[in-house]
């Protein structure tokens, strides 16, 4: 099968880096994007065009790259070939003291075979590649967000990884071994994990538990990141997630209400590790949250959330605050026709997002070693699209804006100076195809 993404302008064919051994994928990237002018003019046409529109939370990622694992017993003893791939374009027009700007262009790709022994028990194996337009080796390392380019160590062409799953279906739960349902399949709130890590990072793999009960539907699940051998220079690193939501009642009432409860933590540092002290750092989101179902008209609902953010370093000393808090609310419009309106509010004190947007932290990407000590605050607004073709296709676009309240940055030598408020435009548009071939069934 080929795979093809055309673009009008060729983009930036230099190695994307950073470091993957930064066990927080903060995003400080270093690819350069379009030319200034075009950035300047794009950003001033899109702020103003979306000053008309709300922003996004749940992302169009979180439509278009989901996954299902209800296992169907119609496959039972069904070998299958199934071709999972997302293509993309992104382009964020940065500017500002938080991030670098980028242009994420490329696709990733998972062609495995599937086997449904039993009902219940279903078994994938094959390989995940991921792809950027215009790179030709890719850094030989785990991808925690993009990579940083080191030496010869690298692959051609792709950066290739084997893919294996092993799912077994309880009832109502379902124990998942290998390669995990990751991503935005976890339903985290934007400072807890940005979807654009579903574009730049590995597959999680690890242990997965999944729960769905009337009331309550939960994901607890270990993401092993970095493993490391006798004598290993590095860290041994992996994230234990949470993500909950107890139903206060039915999801098809007129105004259904919901307790969303949400937890990451991350780990650095094992018995066999020589390199550095144990590390432990952890972000948490609780609220409250309510969707009002209007089922006829254009609008067809609207969501209203919010959560109380914590964040706590409860060992080592990566960051520059042993802990914080942060209030994070947003509102979503769903319209027909597959339309999503979406605007969000964020005021933090010292919280520092360990996976989630850094827009929505305390800390600066582009400048290494930089914080934000008083109270960084963002509104952000957007516009999303997205269609299902039939099971295993889907279209998504989407375009946002961060705007970032002027403050004070703290450099690394402890001088401060203010900031100004900015605009930060990024657009997306996103293609998944996901055909599945049945060879044989017993």
């Amino acid at each position: 099968m080929y795979f093809r993404l055309v673009l009008l302008k060729r983009p930036y064919t230099g190695h994307l880096t950073l470091s993957q051994e930064t066990a927080i994928p903060m995003h400080a990237l270093r690819l350069p994007c379009f030319l200034h002018h075009f950035r300047c003019r794009a950003t001033l046409l899109l702020a103003g065009w979306l000053c008309l529109t709300l922003h996004a939370a749940a992302q169009v990622e979180q439509s278009v790259a989901a996954m299902t694992y209800e296992l169907d017993s119609a496959d039972t003893r069904a070998l299958r070939l199934e071709v999972d791939n997302l293509s993309f374009f992104k382009d964020n027009e940065f500017s500002g003291t938080v991030m670098k700007g980028y242009s994420l262009p490329g696709l990733w790709v998972t062609p495995k075979l599937t086997y449904q022994p039993l009902p219940n028990l279903k078994v994938e194996a094959g390989v995940h590649a991921l792809i950027y337009s215009g790179a030709y080796k890719f850094p030989n390392y785990a991808y925690h967000d993009i990579a940083k380019w080191k030496g010869s160590q690298y692959q051609q062409g792709a950066h290739v990884l084997p893919w294996f799953r092993g799912q077994l279906a309880l009832k109502r739960v379902n124990l998942i071994l290998g390669d995990l349902y990751g991503g935005t399949t976890h339903r985290l709130a934007a400072p807890l994990y940005n979807p654009e890590m579903m574009l730049t990072a590995d597959p999680e793999f690890g242990f997965q538990l999944l729960l769905d009960t009337r009331p309550v539907h939960l994901d607890v699940w270990l993401n092993w990141e970095s493993f490391i051998f006798e004598g290993d220079t590095h860290q041994e690193e992996f994230i234990v997630g949470l993500s909950s939501r107890l139903r206060l009642n039915r999801d098809s009432a007129r105004i259904h209400a919901y307790v969303p409860l949400q937890a990451t933590i991350q780990h650095r540092g094992g018995e066999q590790d020589t390199a550095a002290s144990v590390q432990t750092l952890a972000n948490g989101a609780v609220g409250l949250g309510a969707v009002l179902n209007l089922r006829r008209g254009f609008v067809r609902n609207v969501t209203a959330e919010c959560l109380l953010l914590g964040y706590t370093q409860q060992a080592g000393n990566i960051w520059p605050f042993g802990s914080g808090s942060a209030l994070y609310a947003r509102v979503e419009v769903g319209m027909r026709h597959g339309l999503k309106a979406h605007a969000g509010y964020f005021r933090g004190n010292h919280f520092i997002s360990l996976l989630g947007i850094p827009y929505f932290g305390a800390v600066s990407t582009k400048n290494e070693g930089a914080c934000y000590p008083d109270h960084p605050t963002t509104f952000h607004l957007g516009l999303d699209y997205s269609r299902q073709f039939g099971k295993r296709y889907a279209f998504g676009a989407k375009v946002e804006t961060y705007c970032n309240k002027a403050g004070t940055i703290r450099y690394a030598d402890g001088t401060e100076a203010p900031t100004s408020t900015t605009f930060n435009t990024t657009f997306g548009v996103y293609l998944r195809i996901n055909p599945s071939f049945l060879l044989k069934k017993w």
